[in-house]
């Protein structure tokens, strides 16, 4: 499952991603956050300057203004960026892309992707974070995926046309001014409201980008899913898994 093979051509990109321009507010309240394990290992200690680049609602981004004293988010989305000022509102915000990040050269100790490299041209997003890292700074990937090894949320996830992004052999490839990047996976659950799952799968993409009818279709295929076979109430709160699959590079 998922885009595991050659990236996605740049007007492909650029047309699944529009699901992500609208409903911030959904997206900020369903979306998992990070594990404090992938955040301690990711963000090296004593860095001063940071950018979360696709920063969307500020779901990393929080966990970078706890750390460094100065943080720049960057999102094309002025919805996403609008949702995250309201959330972090001393956090610099800045229109911009991983490619085209708008940002001064050598303005970053760490520069972090979080959930969003998928979307990225990966060579071009590379030069860029190494333009924008000072020498010897850090760049960190990180990104969540359900933990479809778990019979039932595989189920979920073709349910929801939510799979993995990444094959678990991916393994990015961030050119010649980046050090030979280290892996860590981290699993762990995100607590959540049975409805929720429904906002869940309203928040991505394939959702976002579908008519009318696909849309009614997957809602009713997740009521029947949740409640007639795995038997859970409306009330009832869900631990649903996930895989958290971080990388590092230090900018040579």
């Amino acid at each position: 499952m998922g885009v595991g093979g050659p990236r996605l051509a740049e007007h492909r990109r650029r047309e699944l991603a529009r699901g992500y321009l609208q409903e911030s507010d959904r997206y900020e309240r369903v979306r998992p956050g990070y594990p404090q394990d992938s955040v301690d290992w990711l963000i090296p200690a004593g860095a001063l300057r940071a950018a979360d680049v696709g920063a969307g609602t500020g779901k990393f981004t929080r966990e970078l203004i706890r750390r460094c004293p100065e943080v720049t988010a960057v999102d094309p989305s002025l919805d996403m960026l609008a949702v995250l000022g309201q959330q972090l509102p001393r956090v610099a915000r800045v229109q911009g892309t991983a490619e085209a990040s708008g940002l001064a050269t050598a303005s970053a100790d760490v520069l972090t992707i979080a959930q969003a490299w998928h979307w990225c041209d990966p060579a071009a997003a590379s030069q860029e974070a190494a333009r924008v890292l000072a020498p010897g700074g850090r760049f960190a990937l990180v990104w969540n995926q359900l933990d479809v090894s778990v019979a039932w949320v595989h189920r979920l996830s073709r349910i929801m046309h939510a799979g993995d992004v990444f094959r678990p052999s991916y393994r990015p490839m961030l050119g010649p001014r980046f050090s030979e990047p280290e892996s860590r996976v981290i699993p762990w659950t995100q607590v959540l409201p049975v409805s929720d799952i429904v906002e869940l799968a309203r928040s991505r993409t394939y959702y976002q980008n579908a008519s009318a009818g696909v849309r009614t279709k997957v809602e009713n295929n997740l009521s029947w899913y949740l409640h007639d076979h795995l038997g859970h109430q409306p009330d009832a709160v869900l631990e649903l898994p996930y895989l958290t699959y971080c990388w590092r590079a230090g900018r040579l």
